[in-house]
């Protein structure tokens, strides 16, 4: 498995591992996130998007917003890391720069750092999306999303995105997210993380 390795300068104590998992709107990235956290005591689940959306009037500063909730996510996963605890960050990232920053983090914590991208077909993540957002039980997270993914297009953008970071990032891992079996899903992110959590 693909890590950075390295020691906090200041302390001969490990720090816990840094876990991004990257991938397509709608693809399960927090819901995965959430069952690996629950397998490691006082490990966090790290949701920036939930991190914005605590920003007073966030919607009506996008820009500010999204880069304060990167900010507050590095500094708290600097806490917990240093605390010895594993954190994971489900997040697209469609640009390079968050996720080297994360790998700077990693370095500089002495932490590991894994890049896994959940992905499906292209057209097949595009729908998965669109059904979960347009769903009678679709939360206000989702329906947000799915305003500002920008429909079909906005979302194949995204995706085209998320591939150049990849192409970018050879070490990055990437977990085939099967369509309705999140335990299967599951199963093949874990294997992926074996050694690592």
């Amino acid at each position: 498995m693909p890590t950075v390795p390295g020691r906090f300068s200041r302390q001969d104590v490990a720090a816990g591992p840094l876990v991004l998992l990257n991938g397509p709107p709608g693809i399960g990235k927090s819901t995965l996130a959430r069952l690996l956290v629950r397998e490691h005591p006082l490990a966090l689940c790290l949701d920036i998007d939930l991190l914005r959306r605590s920003l007073g009037q966030w919607d009506e500063h996008l820009d500010e917003s999204g880069l304060l909730a990167r900010d507050l996510a590095i500094a708290a996963a600097r806490v917990h890391l240093l605390s010895r605890h594993a954190v994971v960050i489900p997040q697209f990232l469609g640009r390079l720069t968050f996720v080297e920053r994360l790998e700077s983090l990693a370095r500089d914590t002495g932490a590991t750092f894994t890049h896994i991208a959940l992905l499906d077909g292209r057209d097949n993540a595009i729908a998965r999306f669109s059904a979960r957002t347009s769903a009678p039980d679709a939360g206000a997270q989702h329906r947000e999303a799915a305003a500002m993914a920008g429909g079909a297009a906005g979302l194949g953008q995204m995706y085209d995105d998320l591939l150049a970071v990849l192409a970018a990032r050879p070490a990055a891992v990437v977990v085939p997210s099967v369509e309705d079996d999140i335990e299967d899903t599951y199963q093949r992110l874990r294997q992926a993380l074996t050694g690592v959590l």
